[in-house]
């Protein structure tokens, strides 16, 4: 993977923190600093196409627990008992 220099400023009490956590975990300061950035990147990406694109019908109103509960339990597969599975 092909990376890009940039130049950041940083609080020092982070910067310390980082050096620190570098040194425990055994990876370089800039390998934290690079995952960092990944997270805020990816908190921040705008996606093409919706996170859940498959409705489902409903009543309009939130369910109450054990309509979710019943609704999940109707739709999970029961775990057979190895035992009695013929």
């Amino acid at each position: 993977m092909s990376m890009k220099r940039t130049n950041v400023y940083a609080d020092p009490e982070d910067l310390a923190v980082i050096k620190e956590a570098a040194k425990r975990r055994g990876i370089s300061e800039a390998e934290i600093v690079r995952q960092g950035i990944h997270l805020a990147a990816m908190a921040n990406r705008v996606w093409d196409e919706p996170l859940f694109s498959r409705t489902f019908e409903g009543s309009g109103r939130t369910p109450i627990k054990t309509e979710v509960r019943d609704a999940v339990a109707d739709t999970v597969p029961r775990e057979r008992d190895p035992r009695t599975a013929a």
